[in-house]
This record gives structure tokens, C-alpha cells and sequence, in this order.
């Protein structure tokens, strides 16, 4: 266990935009401290930026003039004397270059540290730290592969189908599904193309592919003092090209017997590689709701956390501040699961085809009642910028058991308005009208097969 130092934070600077930097600003105000945000001369007008207690312009609309913007970013940290970095998730977040010059300015990096992001950060390193530690994985290629010619042996020797993935990807980026030895090459190559293109890393490796399996994470925080808790699972399996769409906690799907093993499996992992802050565990869960495989670990808070919140009633941004801070996290088992809880993440995209549209929104009337949430920088007047992801919120409900909790999204979800710009809002009604849904049968390739 590390010798901590408890230091006292007081001022945060939230190198994000959009509804996890208000969701930030709230969580720390509440905690009595200062909020600083920066923002790119498109986010301008967001009007969040008159709720921090500090905002700084970074530069221009592109990501790579602001929140990629490392130097500038510096340069705000010492002007305004930041005890803290808040990455949030995306832009910076896992960057590990940005954490060790943090830890160069003597700032505190809301997260884990380098070593321990660079660790996870290449998926078929992580795979094989996972196998060290007794972690079921999927079957693949020792590492990254050589070339084509050594990938296709490994993939005769594993069996079709394979997936190909990038080392560095994220985001369904570089990765390709092969059925057969006949489009083995050019599928490898176009991911290895676009592997370069989205990360400036073209290294590859294979796997054994699982057909229609459940996307399952388990959520973790771990202190400096060698303490790991989990905050529960979530089935994320409701995706369209591994860019997940509906989340909801806990995985129905799951027998006690095989949560239990899940939960422990992630807590393991986590105090194997003495990881500290938030971060979540992906396994793929198999046809046969028995088994599960290690796939990746995201060193970072996550878009779904919020259903993790509403199941534990637990705050997780705080508890990652009160970490870096030095203190010790409660135990296990004082950490209460009650109810079932769903996020639908809501996006500036036409719902049928998925293209992005930008543009002013004219009118903005969100749901309301009890246990529904709505996180969400956006109002009437907001012009959706083009420069950035095009989620503009996430809807999130809490009920006492999974069939109330999809009854009440659906409530809300009608209740919503939106005018001015099309948004996914039809799609998610209409997945909580499914009944293979409304059973769990959902697998991760079900909207390609099915609805798509």
C-alpha cells in the first residue's frame, strides 16, 4: 500500500465541454470548491460557462486549437493556480503524455497514473497482464501481430470467425468482424488503415470472434490505499458499430452465481495492476449467459456512469475527487444496490440513418418527474456545434425493478421536445416498444441484424 499524503483540493480545472463539464461543475461546487472551465470559441455561448467560478478561452472551434490544446491548457493551469485536473471522458482523458506533464506542473490529475494508463491503454498488453492475473480472455494473437501474413495464421489456428482490432483503437475504430480466410487480407488492411488515420498506430492484433454476445461492464474505484470497490455491472450490449446507445443497470441477463464471479473477477484485475480512481472492466458475455471475457479497460470515467449512480446512489465524480485528495473509500458493503436504472443517450442524429445534424435548436422541452434525469448542456437557442461528438444528453430513469424502468423512459421520452434540429429521441422510443428488448435479448449485433 502507498504512503498517501492527504492534500486538499480547492480549485479544479475541467478540460472537457458539453454535459460532463456541467455535471462536473456541480459535483464540485457542491463540494465547496472552485470550478474552472475552458472553452473553444464555438462552445462560446454554452451557459455553463457563467456557472464556473473561472472560464477560460482556449482557442478555436477545432479540438486539436482547444481541448486537445496541451500547451494552452498548461498555460491556464499556472495562470490561475489549479490544484486539480478533471478530464471527464473523450478529448484528454486517457491521454498518457497529458498525465505525466500534470504530474511535471504539480498539478493533480483526476484519474490513475501514467504507468498505469499506458498499461491498459494497448489492448493486447492489457490482455496479456489480464491472463497473468487469471482473468478469462478471449482466445487471439500473442500481442500485436508482425504483418498480414502472420495474422493470417492466426487466424487458421483460432478459427473464423475473427475480429480484427487495433492496439491503440477505441470506439469501434480499426476493428473488422472476418467470417472467412477469402476477405481475411482486406480486411486487415483497411483496419490497419484506419487505425492510423483515428489513433497514428496501425498496430493490429486477432482474436477470436463471439457471435451475438452481451456487452457487460463492471464499474471500479480504487483509492491509494489499496482499496478496490465495485459499483455494480451494466449491460451495454444495445449498440450500432461498438458505439453504445442504451445502458442500463444491473445486467438482468445475469445469474447471481455468474454476477458474483463477475463482480470479483473485475475487483481482482483491478488491485492486480494496483489501479486508482474510476475505471470499468468490458467483458463479453457468451450465447450461453455462463462465461465471460476480458476485452478492454477504460482508465476513465464513462458516459454511462450515471446508471451506476442511480443504483448505488453514490456521487462517483466525488469519490474520484475525495481519492485524489488522499481519503479512503467506504467498504463494499456498505454500498447499497436498489432498483434498476436505464440511460438512453440522446443525439444529434437523424434516428434512422445516423448521420449528424448540426444546427440551432428552436424549441428544447425536456422530461421531468421523479427518478428522471436528464444530463445535458443544452436549452432552446443552442446551435449544436459540428466540431464535436453529437450527443447532446443523456436521459436517465430509475425505478424499482427493470419493467417500471422502461416504462417510465418511455414516459419520458415521449415527453420530450425537441424542435429545430432531429434527434435519436424516435429511435429510443421505439426500442423501448421491442419486445426482444423488453426480454433482454439484446446482443451487441442485434440492431445490424435485426433493424438496421
Amino acid at each position: 500500500m502507498n504512503k498517501t499524503i492527504k492534500k486538499e483540493i480547492k480549485r479544479i480545472l475541467i478540460v472537457n465541454r458539453g454535459e460532463i463539464a456541467l455535471r462536473a461543475i456541480r459535483t464540485i461546487q457542491d463540494m465547496g470548491k472552485e470550478a474552472v472551465v475552458i472553452y473553444s470559441t464555438a462552445d462560446k455561448d454554452v451557459h455553463y460557462l457563467d456557472i464556473a467560478d473561472i472560464k477560460v478561452c482556449i482557442g478555436g472551434p477545432k479540438s486539436s486549437d482547444s481541448y486537445l490544446n496541451i500547451p494552452a491548457i498548461i498555460t491556464v493551469v499556472d495562470l490561475f493556480k489549479i490544484d486539480a485536473i478533471f478530464p471527464g471522458y473523450g478529448f484528454l482523458s486517457e491521454n498518457q503524455n497529458f498525465v505525466e506533464i500534470c504530474e511535471n506542473h504539480n498539478v493533480t490529475f483526476i484519474g490513475p497514473s501514467q504507468s498505469i494508463m499506458a498499461l491498459m491503454s494497448d489492448k493486447s498488453k492489457a490482455k496479456d497482464v489480464m491472463k497473468e492475473a487469471g482473468i478469462p480472455v478471449i482466445d487471439g494473437s500473442d500481442g500485436v501481430v508482425r504483418d498480414v501474413k502472420e495474422a493470417e495464421k492466426i487466424a487458421e489456428k483460432i478459427g473464423f470467425p475473427v475480429i480484427i482490432k487495433a492496439a491503440a483503437g477505441g470506439g469501434g475504430r480499426g476493428m473488422r468482424i472476418v467470417e472467412n480466410i477469402e476477405n481475411f487480407k482486406n480486411s486487415f488492411l483497411a483496419a490497419e488503415s484506419e487505425a492510423v488515420s483515428a489513433f497514428g498506430d496501425g498496430s493490429i492484433y486477432i482474436e477470436k470472434f463471439i457471435k451475438n454476445p452481451k456487452h457487460i461492464e463492471v464499474q471500479v474505484i480504487a483509492d491509494k490505499h489499496g482499496n478496490v470497490l465495485h459499483i455494480g455491472e451494466r449491460d451495454c450490449s444495445l449498440q450500432r458499430r461498438q458505439q453504445k446507445l442504451i445502458e442500463e443497470s444491473p445486467a438482468v441477463v445475469l445469474s447471481e452465481e455468474v454476477r458474483k464471479k463477475l463482480l470479483q473477477t473485475a475487483v481482482k484485475a483491478a488491485k492486480y495492476i494496483k489501479y486508482e480512481g474510476a475505471g470499468t472492466f468490458e467483458f463479453l458475455l457468451d450465447e450461453n449467459k455462463t462465461d465471460f471475457y476480458f476485452m478492454e479497460m477504460n482508465t476513465r470515467l464513462q458516459v454511462e456512469h450515471t446508471v451506476s449512480e442511480m443504483v448505488s446512489s453514490l456521487d462517483l465524480i466525488e469519490l474520484m475527487i475525495k481519492i485524489a485528495e488522499g481519503d479512503e473509500l467506504p467498504s463494499q458493503d456498505s454500498i447499497i444496490f436498489k432498483g434498476h436504472s436505464i440511460e438512453c443517450r440522446i443525439t444529434a442524429e437523424d434516428p434512422e440513418k445516423f448521420y449528424p445534424c448540426p444546427g440551432k435548436i428552436t424549441a428544447w422541452i425536456p422530461p421531468g418527474g421523479g427518478n428522471v434525469r436528464m444530463d445535458t448542456h443544452v436549452y432552446a437557442g443552442y446551435s449544436v456545434p459540428m466540431f464535436y461528438d453529437s450527443m447532446i444528453g443523456k436521459l436517465i430513469v430509475w425505478a424499482e425493478d427493470r419493467p417500471k424502468a422502461i416504462a417510465r423512459m418511455r414516459r419520458a421520452l415521449k415527453e420530450f421536445k425537441v424542435e429545430g434540429i432531429k434527434t435519436t429521441i424516435p429511435f429510443h422510443i421505439n426500442i423501448m416498444d421491442n419486445e426482444d428488448f423488453q426480454k433482454s435479448r439484446i446482443h451487441t449485433k442485434y440492431l445490424e441484424q435485426k433493424m438496421l
